[in-house]
């Protein structure tokens, strides 16, 4: 990623490139004037331009215009003052968003906005409304912050592609559309989709003062009167994602492993508590390093938790997908194998623990030769604590056997 800054003062241009190179891994280029900008406009390709909107050759924003028109790339514009039309003009260019320099933090916000500009390109928007012109104008401002952009007419519509793209991140929703309006449309996604999976924006232009307070009582996460200008727009979405980042890092925080980042036992207790009432074929592999003891004690912890750290990786490559890996402390790891019997279950881990003892683990130290030792049991009319037990049981038999094997009730 390549940032250019376009800026005639020397000590701004330096406090950002210094700010930018902290946060984010990316080079950057600084232009102190119109023609500079030019010259390294047309030889290298830029995620984001920086600009000031009163250079010495370009007094009256000409780089913003050829910024966008000329180069087609993402603009946020510097500037020290800024009057009520000249912000009209900008917004109406199609600008990322304006900053003026007023302090250190204002310098701190291109970076942040930045920073959330490379994320948007990965985060999927869902425009539910039965305007047209609504949500054209919606779907341009998302997509000046770089938004991949999806639309539906109505409620109905937004629900189908929820379920053919679980993956959208943020819905924005009208209140008032045919077949499904936005207050019922909020009910049934939150149903399928946690504050941790999806977000959700409430829009409406009826004067009803109290749409906002129920919207966010169904389970939005914001709300907007129409019309709105297009700042408050870009800080509502902004703000409602960085929220979103934040549950989902506290979430991955409480339930993933601050080593290994495999699921906490706590998380796999937490899922698959009621296997039992769910009536499911379900198995669990109750796993162990053979011999972890001697590696922390021959080469020091560190070289410990690297081992430690690349195996949870191969479970995650070989299980994660489908199934639930989690470490129980220690050297000792479970994988729930929701769906396969005893058999099923003990074929694929006895593959995986061959490919373990013929690829060795590449540690500070050099490499290291890594076996595990297994232990694997079928749920039964019983707890997942009782189904945990037999594996433990089967683990213990497959030690005493001489380790490196899978020991199950097949």
């Amino acid at each position: 990623m390549r940032i250019l800054i376009v800026e005639d003062s020397d000590a701004v241009s330096k406090v950002l490139k210094h700010l930018i190179a902290q946060e984010l891994d990316c080079d950057v280029d600084i232009a102190p004037d119109l023609a500079t900008a030019i010259t390294l406009l047309d030889v290298n390709q830029y995620f984001v331009v920086v600009a000031d909107l009163n250079l010495p050759d370009a007094p009256n924003g000409e780089i913003v215009r050829l910024v966008l028109n000329s180069y087609h790339t993402t603009c946020i514009v510097l500037t020290g003052n800024l009057d009520s039309q000249q912000r009209k003009e900008l917004l109406k260019l199609g600008i990322a968003d304006y900053v003026l320099k007023e302090n250190r933090y204002s310098y701190q916000y291109v970076v942040k906005l930045i920073s959330r500009l490379k994320r948007n390109q990965q985060v999927k928007v869902l425009v539910a409304d039965d305007s047209v012109v609504s949500r054209k104008f919606v779907r341009v401002l998302l997509e000046q912050h770089l938004f991949k952009v999806i639309e539906a007419n109505d409620g109905a519509q937004a629900l189908t592609v929820l379920k053919e793209q679980p993956d959208i991140q943020l819905l924005i929703t009208d209140y008032n559309m045919p077949n499904v309006d936005g207050f019922e449309l909020i009910l049934r996604v939150r149903e399928q989709f946690s504050r941790e999976n999806l977000a959700i924006i409430g829009l409406s232009n009826d004067n009803d003062e109290s749409l906002s307070a129920r919207f966010i009582k169904n389970g939005a996460n914001d709300f907007l009167q129409k019309p709105f200008v297009h700042e408050e727009f870009h800080c509502r979405v902004l703000n409602t994602l960085d929220s979103l980042d934040m549950i989902r890092s506290l979430w991955e925080t409480a339930n993933r492993d601050y080593l290994t980042q495999a699921f906490t036992r706590r998380y796999f207790f937490k899922k698959h508590q009621n296997e039992q009432q769910d009536n499911n074929v379900f198995s669990v592999a109750l796993i162990d390093i053979d011999f972890f003891k001697k590696v922390n004690d021959t080469h020091g912890h560190d070289v410990g938790d690297q081992v430690l750290i690349e195996f949870a990786k191969r479970l995650e490559m070989a299980f994660g997908q489908h199934f639930t890996v989690a470490r129980f402390g220690g050297e000792e790891f479970v994988v729930a194998f929701k769906g396969l019997d005893a058999e099923k279950t003990h074929t694929l881990m006895d593959k995986f623990r061959q490919q373990c003892a013929n690829k060795v683990i590449d540690t500070s130290i050099g490499p290291i030769t890594m076996t595990f030792s297994c232990g694997v049991a079928t749920l039964r009319s019983e707890t997942i604590d009782s189904v945990l037990h037999r594996a433990d049981e089967y683990l213990y038999l497959a030690k005493g056997a001489g380790r490196n094997r899978v020991v199950s009730t097949c």
